[in-house]
């Protein structure tokens, strides 16, 4: 437990040194896309066949940089992981071309999630909401609220396809085995599902599903990844006592 708690420290300390500049550079980069998001927000409304509206005098301007804001952690996203595993790697000696696998598989099922969150998820998840519409019952939507949804609906798609690397990681660090995530499987289908109902659009099966299904899915791919990539991996650690 001591040693865990001291690579915490190296971790945080690591990061505190790059997250200055890489503040700075987000808000550079915000800046300058803000020049093209109504671009970006046009590209959105795709999958809306509603007009937006807006309830503030700022509600606008306040909608395209949260766009240009969402793009720019998009562009950033592998310096961002980059940033991560190095901070990561620093107190479990992980460097050079682990470090460099762990950024690009990352990066990779980042955007995979990202992707299959705005052609797949969001489509459907849009069509049910409106689906209640009616002749006397229509939507007047905020500028403010879509941008809110739709984004932070992608980013958190992205982050959660991450999993089997971070599962990877933590074996080969030593943190947890193969054998606790086999034992526990149970454990991860209803933290799958709790998750898979706090950030899809909706709380039908349906949309859950189009959510809970893929990442149980990068959950036994985990699994596999570690049998492949670490097959003596077998130590005993403390999370290791699953029931």
């Amino acid at each position: 437990m001591h040693e865990f708690g001291k690579s915490i420290i190296i971790f945080l300390d690591e990061l505190r040194r790059s997250i200055k500049w890489l503040a700075f550079l987000v808000v550079a980069v915000t800046a300058a896309l803000f020049l093209v998001s109504g671009d970006l927000l046009a590209f959105f409304r795709d999958h809306l066949d509603e007009k937006l509206h807006f309830f503030t005098v700022a509600g606008p301007f306040l909608a395209h940089v949260k766009v240009a804001l969402f793009a720019a952690l998009y562009l950033l996203m592998p310096l961002c992981m980059f940033i991560l595993w190095k901070a990561l790697g620093k107190p479990f000696a992980v460097t050079g071309k682990r470090l460099f696998v762990y950024v690009f598989f990352t990066c990779l099922l980042f955007y995979s999630g990202t992707l299959f969150c705005y052609l797949v998820t969001l489509p459907f998840g849009i069509k049910f909401l409106l689906s209640f519409q009616t002749e006397d019952l229509q939507a007047i939507i905020s500028i403010s609220r879509f941008v809110n949804f739709v984004t932070l609906f992608i980013l958190a798609f992205g982050l959660v396809f991450e999993l089997p690397v971070f599962m990877v990681f933590t074996v080969q660090v030593k943190l947890l085995t193969k054998r606790f995530y086999e034992k526990n499987r149970r454990y991860a289908i209803l933290a799958i599902a709790i998750l898979a109902a706090m950030l899809t659009p909706t709380p039908d099966v349906f949309n859950m599903a189009l959510m809970g299904v893929p990442l149980y899915f990068l959950y036994e791919a985990g699994i596999l990844l570690i049998r492949f990539l670490l097959p003596d991996t077998s130590a005993s650690v403390a999370g290791d006592q699953g029931p």
